[in-house]
């Protein structure tokens, strides 16, 4: 079992694809650069509302929503256009268009990423995934094992980004499906498509996707919502909150993901007895525990113990008692994330050669793209709030399809949500989706936390396409891995998702916030 793609590596992605899926992202692209300008300056001749300074936002947000969704640009490119046009055409001064550049959940992104970086650079994930997949009773059964890589991608991707998570499983579930044709005397490299290898290597996609909504630092569009919903919606989600909202959400999916799976992709006949033995073998290869794997368990572990702190004390307190309320101001998420981040640069792996757990170019290689994203969709969407256009935008959202309650919203928008998300990057949807979602809810008048959880959530359902997402692409670069196959079993759990998004969220908000948001 070799190494594998690194998730940053979107060339290497891209190389997997077909030659016809590499003609339409080309065109999808090379489109969308010319629409993009174009459609700016139509807008900007003939402006469809307002007026003064804010009749030409309609015209930066077109152009900005045009090159995020074709990904003309790299997206964070795209976002740092967003304050540049901001600024230039006098919406807003430089100071309020940069300003969300420095907003706390930047900071909890950049921590999140740095404690991933660090399990990755000394293979604690890796490490994880063994003990797991080596266990007696998981290898000695296939459908054990691939419950087991459905569990494993969910609980990694709950703190690693989904591609990072699908790169590191992603050539054990392939050692395990040539071990499986070596047994069967078919050779490592057997021309036959196997079922159940195409399940695996799914479930390694499609469980990394569902796993990252379930904490806030699991995937982008889920601190997108919160930003949002801080900024211009007036509703705070603890990180305990959140995570109490969506977990449910995530078992259901680990539990859907299996029976889809095992149902379409059958498990062979022949024995396991030999893959169990081969498992437990690449286990014993493992070395101990080195100091670099102990000093990130212990900096992961911190932020964990304190992100969910101040929500287990509220929960058992009172959200009004004074230890409540003080954690809440002495643990901010964010300055968590920032300071077990900083114990990696400081807790030594060998002192007399001053070598440290993470080193700032280990540190370099973290995603900074979506930094720049979130703080230009931030800088973008308070524009909108502020200027009017997202409260008109929701109106008309509302009008048009009558949806006024909080339910009938979260359908709406987890709808629109994944059938965006099939085509277009989760991040850039969430950024450009979740802020209409709060702008219907409060042109509704109700409260916008189950609208725009529930959008968030959509955007991550990307399961259908191998372009839809990361984690897709690799797999299907396996060649192991039919379009048709994928898009199948992706029908079914965008189906499934659909209809469970918003009511699972809607009733959790019910039982955790029964007088409304905070």
């Amino acid at each position: 079992m070799g190494g594998g793609l690194r998730y940053g590596d979107l060339s290497e992605i891209r190389e997997r694809l077909s030659p016809e899926e590499e003609r339409f992202e080309a065109r999808r692209r090379t489109g969308g650069l010319f629409a993009g300008p174009l459609l700016f300056l139509a807008l900007l001749a003939v402006p469809p509302w307002g007026e003064g300074t804010a009749a030409r936002l309609p015209a930066v947000a077109a152009w900005i929503l045009v090159w995020w969704i074709t990904e003309a640009v790299p997206i964070p490119v795209t976002a740092l256009l967003a304050p540049t046009l901001l600024v230039l055409l006098r919406i807003v001064p430089a100071q309020e268009a940069l300003a969300p550049f420095g907003d706390p959940v930047i900071f909890l992104f950049l921590g999140s990423f740095l404690l991933a970086e660090a399990m990755m650079v000394h293979g604690l994930d890796r490490r994880f995934a063994l003990l797991l997949l080596a266990s007696p009773r998981v290898g000695s059964s296939p459908r054990r094992l691939l419950f087991a890589f459905c569990l494993l991608a969910l609980l990694l991707s709950m703190w690693l980004s989904n591609s990072a998570t699908t790169a590191m499983l992603y050539p054990i579930a392939l050692g395990v499906l040539a071990t499986l044709r070596r047994l069967s005397g078919e050779g490592e490299t057997g021309g036959r498509r196997l079922p159940y290898g195409t399940g695996l290597l799914l479930a390694c996609a499609f469980a990394s996707s569902a796993g990252g909504i379930g904490t806030p630092v699991g995937t982008p569009p889920n601190l997108i919502a919160l930003g949002f919903l801080e900024k211009v919606g007036g509703v705070s989600l603890s990180f305990f909150q959140w995570m109490a909202l969506t977990l449910p959400l995530v078992l259901l999916l680990c539990g859907a993901l299996f029976v889809v799976l095992a149902f379409l992709f059958p498990a062979p006949h022949a024995s396991f007895a030999g893959l169990r033995d081969i498992l437990l073998a690449e286990r014993r290869t493992l070395p101990p525990l080195s100091r670099g794997e102990k000093n990130t368990l212990l900096a992961f572990l911190l932020a964990v113990l304190f992100w969910i702190l101040p929500g287990v004390v509220a929960l058992a307190a009172g959200a009004e008692a004074p230890v409540s309320r003080f954690l809440k101001a002495a643990l901010p998420e964010g300055i968590v994330a920032l300071g077990a981040a900083s114990l990696l640069f400081v807790l030594p792996v060998d002192f007399r050669r001053r070598t440290f757990t993470l080193t700032w170019n280990q540190a370099s290689r973290i995603d900074w793209g979506t930094l720049l994203l979130f703080g230009g969709g931030l800088s973008l969407g308070s524009a909108l709030f502020r200027s009017g256009l997202a409260e008109a935008l929701g109106g008309n959202l509302v009008a048009l399809f009558g949806a006024r309650s909080p339910l009938a919203l979260s359908f709406l928008f987890t709808a629109v949500a994944i059938v965006v998300t099939e085509a277009a990057s989760n991040t850039a949807a969430a950024t450009v989706l979740v802020p209409l979602a709060i702008a219907a809810a409060k042109a509704a008048g109700v409260s916008p936390l189950e609208p725009a959880v529930s959008c968030a959530l959509g955007c991550s359902m990307a399961f259908m396409l191998p372009v839809s997402t990361p984690p897709n692409a690799i797999v299907y670069g396996s060649g192991e891995v039919r379009i048709l196959d994928m898009a199948k079993a992706g029908l079914l759990l965008d189906l499934l998702a659909f209809f469970a998004i918003p009511l699972l969220i809607h009733g959790m908000a019910a039982l955790l916030l029964p007088g409304g948001p905070p």
